[in-house]
């Protein structure tokens, strides 16, 4: 594989990196598991509206740049060097918003798009619930169709962004005694709708980034409704495609983290074991591979392709690879860094993300689930207990 850049890309490049040293902030973010960090956040998601950057892929009319995937690409690797804050609406962005693009109305994406892109509305991510978890097909939760009007009763959990966000979209089940796969509508709902409780979830550092969510009659217009009636499942599972392909984790996020864990073994060589160096080496060697992996499929969709299975080996890839190398910078820190406090500078930011690096081989699908799509879909192995 040959990467090189044109000149239009190369200006495209110097534009975006000149604008972020203008206006990433100075000193990192609180996290934005907390109501503090939440709203610094989405004030960073407006500033980067200013200079339309929220979603620079969309076309103009819905507050993009319309550009391709290769620039995306660029962008991604631009912002992640800058040390640019995370992304609150990224449920919105990067998952929802390519599915409305493949199955909304028009009206519906001139209603959600451009707040989204602006970061004027956040979305929060509603699939999981406590009997459906990797197993979305056991979804139980259900819309009633009154009127033009569906009537939501269920409960959400492990809803990314809820105990914050304003908007959520999760899959409901519409049909009296469906199963599994069947009978599953894609609803979107504003989460202050009477009838909504939100249940904050502390995670390990003791801060919410999560919410579980109760429906109680909660009525949400039928224009709500992404593609038809029991077409829910097809749609959420654009949506997965979404989550464990390209947009979700971009390589420019891996590569970053990276050049900081070489610049951590610098800082750490008198004391590093050879097996610490290695894993760095290893490390740094597999943040490329991803990304060169991802250009390629870039441009295989830009040349009309699709991604498939093929975005569970994706997920894997990139879960795995983001644990170990936080798991490798909490061993050159030692031990003593897992007492340190957040807030703690360098070593708060490697903590955070290396507790966070532990669900990645659970949301966006779990790796156990992935490893099955792949062995079935890929390998074309047979399933588990088929004769």
């Amino acid at each position: 594989m040959q990467l090189a850049y044109t000149p239009a890309q190369q200006a495209f490049r110097a534009e975006i990196r000149a604008w972020l040293a203008a206006h990433v902030p100075a000193e990192p973010l609180v996290t934005l598991e907390c109501r503090e960090g939440y709203d610094s956040h989405v004030a960073w998601e407006r500033t980067l509206a200013t200079g339309n950057w929220g979603m620079v892929t969309w076309p103009e009319q819905f507050g993009g740049r319309g550009l391709d995937l290769i620039e995306w690409l660029i962008f991604e690797e631009e912002y992640f060097a800058a040390g640019a804050p995370l992304r609150a609406n990224q449920n919105g962005i990067f998952l929802l918003g390519p599915t409305i693009m493949e199955f909304g109305t028009d009206e519906q994406k001139a209603r959600f798009l451009p707040p989204m892109a602006r970061g004027e509305v956040i979305w929060a991510q509603a699939w999981s619930e406590p009997g459906a978890g990797s197993d979305m097909a056991a979804i139980s939760s259900k819309a009633q169709l009154e009127g033009d009007h569906y009537v939501l009763s269920g409960q959400k959990t492990w809803s990314s962004r809820a105990a914050f966000a304003d908007w959520g979209f999760g899959i409901f089940r519409t049909e009296e005694g469906s199963k599994r796969h069947k009978g599953l509508t894609f609803i979107l709902f504003d989460l202050n709708t009477p009838g909504i409780t939100r249940r904050p979830i502390r995670q390990l550092h003791g801060e919410t980034g999560f919410a579980e969510l109760f429906f109680d009659e909660v009525r949400v217009p039928v224009a709500n409704r992404l593609a038809g009636e029991g077409e829910g499942w097809n749609v959420a599972m654009a949506t997965a495609g979404f989550e464990r392909g390209l947009m979700l984790r971009s390589p420019g996020r891996f590569q970053a983290t990276a050049r900081r864990l070489v610049e951590l073994y610098r800082q750490h060589k008198a004391t590093a074991s050879p097996a610490a160096r290695e894993a760095v080496v290893q490390a740094w060697g597999a943040a490329q591979a991803y990304a060169y992996n991802t250009y390629a499929v870039a441009a295989k969709i830009m040349a009309g392709g699709k991604i498939g299975a093929e975005a569970s080996l994706n997920k894997i890839f990139w879960s795995e690879l983001d644990r170990t190398m936080h798991r490798t910078a909490m061993q050159l820190l030692g031990a003593a860094a897992e007492l340190k406090q957040f807030g703690d500078g360098s070593i708060n930011a490697w903590l955070e993300g290396y507790i966070f690096s532990l669900s990645g081989p659970i949301y966006a699908g779990s790796n156990e689930v992935q490893r099955n799509i792949i062995a079935e879909r890929l390998l074309g192995l047979p399933r588990v207990g088929a004769g």
